[in-house]
């Protein structure tokens, strides 16, 4: 899969852009604020329908703008194919393939990146609505349909936190709690599916992010991802879970039965209705669920060094596009690199650089030149104030 040519109309900073793009390695370079990271941003809402560094799409289209458009000609095995998103701030956004209308959630079907971004660290340090997230973009990149399953469980979820609230305020009520019984079914097998197919990936991902740290930190600090499931702990109370549950997960069998986990969360669910009738919140399932991560034997966050936090972190996302060009049908996922060797010592730079080299397409970005392992600069583009100053250059 290769980027020929990214389209922008007033996406963020830019009123409109134009860049042409090649196989192998594309590096943008301009100082901090110019756009730099605009321009691979919107390539990575293509492949996620959202951005890597805010939660809102109004925070993409240029101030005083009504819309902006991303438009991209994608091409694979001498095929070209043109896919455009408009981001709308007053009513629902709009996709074509072809100048053919195309629904918004189709588009990540035509496209795959993986995106390497300072803010990566945070999978390892950071709260695991993080982790949830990554491991769910990879799930749905790699089966689609799987999105639709989990828009149905957020559905089901906010419902079920509706009629709880309702039931707090007011005082239990019997035609309350048969209705609450329906929701809880949904939920539980929606549910199950999600917390199913999360560790039959996570058990996937694991031999992927053993040899990728290994080629990033040089050496071998026994990297581990383990499933954390809400539905084991007896009374969660909180996001982050103890310790203990990510030990008992072995009770669903390795890998998860489909069959177990409904069990498991049809007694959690009942274990804690008193407390989610008393706080009016669904205190277990995949939304509270974590995935653990450990080096030596002990958890990374709070554990691992900087260094070590890092080589995780790039370590997840090359595993992450080892993943994806196994399977995908239309050649490798373009890999895109934000800004992230400012973050590495010259060791992991060179490394990670040869981690990617052979992918069709990476696209760099990055404030100083000098940052960026020479085999990654042959094709430079310069950026200042939201204008391209500098197009690519054969080597």
């Amino acid at each position: 899969m290769l980027v020929r040519h990214l389209s922008l109309t007033d996406f963020r900073n830019y009123p409109v852009a134009e860049v042409e793009l090649s196989a192998g390695p594309n590096l943008f370079v301009g100082s901090n604020g110019q756009g730099k990271t605009n321009l691979v941003e919107a390539l990575g809402y293509l492949s996620t329908l959202g951005s890597h560094r805010v939660s809102s799409d109004q925070a993409l289209i240029r101030s005083g703008q009504q819309s902006a458009v991303i438009r991209a000609r994608l091409e694979h095995a001498g095929r070209e194919i043109l896919v455009e998103v408009q981001i709308n701030r007053s009513e629902a956004n709009r996709a074509q393939v072809n100048r053919s209308v195309t629904k918004v959630r189709e588009i990540p079907r035509f496209f795959s990146s993986v995106l390497f971004a300072p803010e990566d660290l945070a999978l390892v340090r950071g709260d695991p609505s993080g982790r949830r997230r990554f491991i769910d973009q990879l799930l749905f990149a790699r089966s689609p349909r799987l999105a639709g399953v989990a828009s149905d469980y957020d559905r089901v979820l906010r419902q079920r936190n509706t009629l709880l609230k309702s039931v707090r305020s007011s005082g239990v009520k019997g035609n309350q709690l048969s209705t609450l019984e329906i929701w809880d079914d949904r939920l539980i097998t929606l549910g199950a599916e999600i917390i199913t197919e999360r560790d039959a990936l996570v058990a996937l991902l694991r031999p992927h992010v053993e040899a990728a740290y290994r080629a990033v930190a040089g050496s071998d600090h026994s990297p581990k991802l383990t499933s954390r499931l809400s539905i084991l702990s007896p009374a969660p109370t909180d996001d982050d879970l103890d310790d203990q549950t990510a030990a008992s997960s072995i009770s669903l069998g390795s890998p998860f039965r489909r069959e177990s986990v409904e069990a498991q969360f049809r007694a959690a669910v009942a274990g804690v209705r008193r407390q989610e009738l008393e706080r009016g919140i669904t205190l277990c399932g995949p939304h509270r669920d974590d995935i653990v991560f450990e080096l030596n034997g002990l958890p990374a966050k709070g554990y691992a060094s900087h260094g070590e936090s890092w080589s995780f972190a790039l370590a997840l996302k090359i595993a992450s596009a080892d993943l994806l060009r196994a399977d995908s049908s239309t050649g490798d996922p373009v890999v895109i690199l934000d800004d992230v060797f400012a973050e590495l010592d010259k060791a992991r730079r060179t490394r990670l650089a040869a981690a990617v080299a052979d992918y069709e397409q990476v696209l760099i970005t990055a404030a100083v030149f000098g940052d960026v392992p020479v085999e990654l600069t042959a094709r430079t583009v310069h950026i200042a104030a939201g204008t391209i100053v500098g197009e690519p250059t054969d080597a």
